[in-house]
């Protein structure tokens, strides 16, 4: 489940009409406004981001709407990934591994594909 919020910024003769109009809407929730400036604060909810989008854009195409953005997002699967690898053993297997010969390890890391002894690969 993905949850993200939607800036909405309209002329302020309009906001209150996009309020009730967004109000009654069931792809989207309303949380509050500023009239004076013009803006609106939605969120909106989907199982993914192909869902949030196509509600971004729905939002997007109300008359009146001047521009309607996402801000700040909440995506499920990305909060899944970065735990995978938050908890993630950061020491490689084969460097516990006792029956690895040490001159046997190849490090390609930040030393731009050299071996052990400095030499290019």
């Amino acid at each position: 489940m993905n949850v993200s919020s939607i800036v909405v910024q309209a002329m302020s003769e309009n906001i209150d009409g996009l309020v009730e109009h967004f109000k009654n809407e069931d792809y989207v929730d309303y949380h509050l406004h500023d009239k004076k400036k013009g803006k609106i604060i939605l969120t909106i909810e989907g199982k993914g981001v192909e869902e949030e989008i196509e509600k971004l854009i729905k939002i997007q195409q109300t008359p009146k709407v001047m521009a309607a953005d996402m801000m700040m997002t909440y995506q499920e699967e990305l909060n899944e990934e970065r735990d995978k690898l938050e908890f993630a053993d950061p020491v490689p297997s084969m460097l516990n591994d006792d029956t690895i010969d040490v001159k046997d390890i190849v490090y390609h890391g930040d030393l731009k594909k050299k071996d052990i002894y400095g030499k290019s690969l």
